[in-house]
């Protein structure tokens, strides 16, 4: 399981808590893998607390970016399966037994969608965000990646050879990371799956209207950087 923290000092504490509950409660092997991006106040601090061998702390030495921080842990991480999920935990932990589903049913990534039939938002966003945020999944459908109705939300699970294949090649730092690397999984031949999960929105969010508009400028990089040959060759295998 991979979490993106930057300045998480005041939610993280109780997310690891209940994440470790969770995951001790399923009697499986598991690793957490807590990127910090830089952050100025106490969030090391907060891992460091956790006495627990099971959490990983990689420390980026300045603020890189959340897709910077996901590629580093999906690099890092060792599972057969591995998590990518929000500190604030919007989508709760448990709703992870629906991806894993989803991937024992033969997905190669298993994505949290807050628009797939079956998914309940039990509190929404304002009215502003939900319509920025529909205008840049129109923007996604029309320019990088069509027939996903939802590629923003926090919780995605990828089969360990998927996420070590697309991370490897993936380049975006920013907001639009999760665009990216469903492209490269669809471009590289990969099953991607849909999956309702129940989310709720925190007030406490880091996207700045001025990383929102670099999302959408870099929705054209990455089909730039894809005509470009920047991401090597497409699919390496049959979608099934």
């Amino acid at each position: 399981m991979i979490i993106p923290a930057y300045n998480e000092e005041r939610r993280l504490p109780f997310s690891l808590q209940r994440v470790r509950d969770y995951l001790e409660g399923r009697d499986e092997d598991y690793e957490i893998v807590i990127v910090d991006d830089g952050s100025s106040d106490n969030t090391v601090g907060c891992v460091r607390e956790l006495d627990c061998s099971r959490v990983t702390l990689l420390r980026n030495e300045a603020n890189r970016g959340k897709g910077y921080s996901v590629r580093r842990g999906m690099l890092s991480a060792r599972g057969e399966c591995r998590l990518m999920c929000d500190a604030d935990l919007s989508t709760p932990i448990e709703e992870v037994e629906r991806l894993l589903a989803a991937i024992a049913a033969g997905a190669d990534v298993a994505i949290g969608s807050r628009a797939a039939s079956g998914a309940r938002i039990e509190q929404h966003q304002p009215w502003y965000r939900e319509n920025v945020g529909r205008l840049f999944n129109l923007a996604v459908r029309l320019i990088a990646l069509s027939g996903i109705s939802d590629t923003q939300c926090g919780f995605k699970l990828f089969s360990g050879h998927v996420a070590s294949d697309v991370f490897t090649i993936s380049k975006v730092d920013g907001f639009s990371f999760d665009v990216e690397a469903l492209f490269l999984a669809r471009r590289r031949g990969y099953r991607i799956v849909e999956v309702p999960v129940i989310w709720r929105n925190d007030v406490a969010t880091r996207v700045t209207p001025f990383k929102g508009a670099c999302a959408f400028l870099d929705l054209l990089r990455i089909r730039l950087d894809a005509r470009l040959g920047h991401y090597g060759p497409g699919a390496s295998r049959s979608s099934g």
